[in-house]
């Protein structure tokens, strides 16, 4: 891995096609679907294909992640200087014969390759977005009201989140699993799927329900309380500090075991403080307490949302999905701990932000305060 050029751009073009072939089938599914329908509704159409995808990336980046693929590939945009592990045969047995269990395998190649392409068949998809939506409103098809349509202003915002995420992606791989780049990567994706659903959920402003003002504060610092909360998910996750805590809801036989701030210092190398020095298991220990003091303070206010939303009987469907994603979120949590970390579970668990941030998004665009 040492002599490998970090940056290689020779597959790019390779690699942008890959992506492109990738998105194309489920696109022109789409198109032929909803032949007959107005141009509005099959920008649509393509808008929900899209965050379904996204969202199929995110739980596949997390599945990179967790099964420590995310240096399969060494170089980035490709494996090797190639456009697939097939073509990196000799570096990666190389690799591999070194250090069987390490990080670069040829099934550890794969998956960070495949998580490669689904990526760039995501971007593609953007792209079409950005381009259909601003060729249509330049067109003036969008001349009925009251009707969805994309906002050309959010899908070219889009298509620049989504190139930050990339770049974001490279770091993650160059950087060595840096972890506040991999902390900031899946903060991204999570943002990415934000600005998807609220185009999904867009509608026009007199078609929206009519909430008080005093539950959409309420959603509002729902969904700052969640940011906080994933982003201290992934901190643990980056810094392996799941299995920091054995028990629940104790802590290694602790109700509230010594602090060590170090693991707390963000601009460091993995496993390692701010100073260089190895992190020990009592920092890890309190980057996990803290993150399941902010689940209870989380947990505590969503009870108290749900039931301020069910006795006003505002957006009751909504209430209730976001119940569900609640209960499963705890559910999986709790998975990682007292099952040793299952992949299912974690894997699961970041779905399970990504799908509580989408419902409050939803929940957002589609009311209104009196």
């Amino acid at each position: 891995m040492a002599n490998v050029d970090l940056y290689n751009l020779t597959p790019t073009l390779r690699l942008l096609g890959m992506g492109v072939l990738i998105a194309l089938l489920p696109l022109v599914w789409t198109l032929y679907k909803h032949r007959h329908n107005p141009v509005n509704l099959k920008l649509r159409a393509i808008t929900v294909l899209t965050l379904f995808l996204t969202f199929d990336l995110v739980l596949f980046g997390s599945f990179t992640r967790l099964t420590d693929s995310g240096l399969g590939c060494p170089d980035w945009p490709g494996c090797y200087g190639s456009v697939s592990p097939l073509g990196a045969t000799p570096h990666i047995d190389v690799a591999q014969a070194a250090m069987p269990s390490g990080p670069v395998t040829h099934h550890k190649a794969w998956i960070e390759m495949i998580h490669r392409y689904l990526a760039m068949g995501v971007g593609f998809l953007i792209v079409v977005l950005a381009l259909s939506s601003t060729w249509q409103r330049w067109k003036g098809h969008y001349s009925f009201q009251g009707a969805w349509q994309v906002k050309p202003f959010w899908a070219w915002l889009t298509l620049l989140w989504v190139c930050m995420q990339g770049a974001f992606g490279a770091l993650t791989v160059t950087m060595k699993l840096f972890p506040a780049i991999v902390s900031l990567h899946l903060l991204g994706g999570i943002g990415l799927l934000v600005l998807l659903s609220s185009q999904v959920a867009w509608q026009p402003f007199t078609q929206r329900e009519l909430i008080a003002v005093h539950l959409r504060r309420m959603l509002w610092l729902m969904a700052a309380l969640l940011v906080c909360q994933i982003a201290l998910g992934a901190w643990v996750s980056t810094n392996y500090a799941v299995l920091a805590c054995t028990g629940f809801p104790d802590c290694n036989g602790q109700w509230w075991p010594a602090w060590q701030g170090q693991g707390f210092d963000i601009w460091r190398g993995l496993g390692v403080d701010g100073r260089g020095q190895y992190l020990t298991y009592e920092a890890l220990v309190s980057v996990h307490v803290v993150h399941r003091v902010m689940a209870l303070v989380v947990f505590t206010y969503a009870l108290l949302l749900l039931w301020t939303f069910k006795r006003a009987g505002a957006l009751p469907t909504m209430t209730r999905v976001l119940a569900a994603l609640l209960l499963l979120q705890f559910l999986t949590g709790l998975s990682n701990v007292v099952l040793g970390w299952p992949l299912l579970a974690a894997v699961a668990h970041t779905g399970g932000a990504g799908a509580l941030m989408m419902a409050l998004t939803f929940m957002l665009s589609r009311s209104k305060s009196n």
